[in-house]
């Protein structure tokens, strides 16, 4: 009885872990694929039908983005922006967060409905405005015009306020009777607590900030001012495209993220699984 027992038991898990094993090459095959692009010639490239190999490994399409763009350029404008727009949101969503979990004051159920709200407008719909305000600041071609939209959201404000909703009051009431402020208890006692939630929220928003397409292309024109999710679309051409040389663009400009991914994964899931505990 105890060796069927077993033998089921063997058998559910190796199905499970095929099942995985296929998920997970279903998952790394588009950047397998990117990488064997990147080493292809363009004829190989664009040959028909496809071959997933190269006849030979060709690594002149690496070389060749950094001279094809202002890349090393590009590579410091996305990291500017994806640093000022992940902070920032750290900074303001965990403090409105916590004024709308633990802190009464009149109108604070309307005030986060209409927070919430946002959440339901197209944020096509915000270009024109946001971009109004920056010409009015004389920011457009600059880098603070990157970030400076996107350094808050109601939705990392929500998924904060979540969190702090799951902590026990017991630890506010006790620091109080030492004689802690308002600000005290959230820098020394509260935002400590909630470090898986706001490790997920960095993770969101500099990956959201990184592959941002649409506003930088709108608030700059100038190349060098440019973000590398931009700077990339910059090699399609009318009649013909190097797919080599922008796979290669494409996969040095996606390395950063992965590593961030990887660093922060197990803070991530424990964030995103958290988030929804309560409230």
């Amino acid at each position: 009885m105890r060796d069927r027992l077993t033998r089921r038991v063997d058998g559910g898990s190796v199905a499970t872990h095929v099942l995985l094993s296929l998920g997970a090459l279903v998952m790394v095959f588009p950047f397998l694929w990117q990488l064997l692009t990147a080493l292809k010639t363009l004829p190989e490239a664009v040959h028909v039908p496809t071959t997933l190999f190269p006849e030979r490994w060709n690594w002149a399409s690496f070389k060749e983005v950094f001279t094809a763009l202002p890349y090393g350029e590009m590579l410091g404008n996305s990291v500017i922006n994806t640093v000022g727009r992940t902070l920032g949101q750290l900074v303001f969503c965990s403090l409105a967060a916590y004024a709308f979990a633990r802190m009464r004051f009149r109108g604070k159920d309307v005030l986060f409905a209409l927070f919430l709200s946002v959440l339901l407008v197209p944020s096509s719909l915000l270009i024109l405005p946001q971009y109004d305000i920056i010409q009015r600041l004389g920011l457009l071609n600059t880098a603070p015009a990157l970030f400076l939209p996107g350094m808050f959201s109601a939705f990392g404000t929500f998924m904060l306020r979540q969190f702090f909703l799951s902590l026990p009051r017991e630890l506010e009431e006790a620091a109080r009777i030492d004689g802690a402020g308002p600000f005290r208890i959230f820098w020394s006692i509260m935002l400590p607590l909630i470090r898986p939630a706001l490790a997920a929220l960095a993770v969101i928003t500099a990956m959201w900030s990184w592959n941002d397409l649409l506003w930088p292309l709108v608030v700059n024109t100038d190349p060098a001012k440019m973000p590398i999710s931009a700077g990339l679309t910059s090699l399609e051409g009318q009649f013909e495209t190097d797919y080599p040389v922008m796979m290669a663009g494409s996969l040095i400009a996606s390395l950063p993220m992965i590593v961030l991914y990887l660093f922060l994964q197990r803070h991530f899931v424990q964030g995103i699984a958290q988030s929804g505990t309560k409230g």
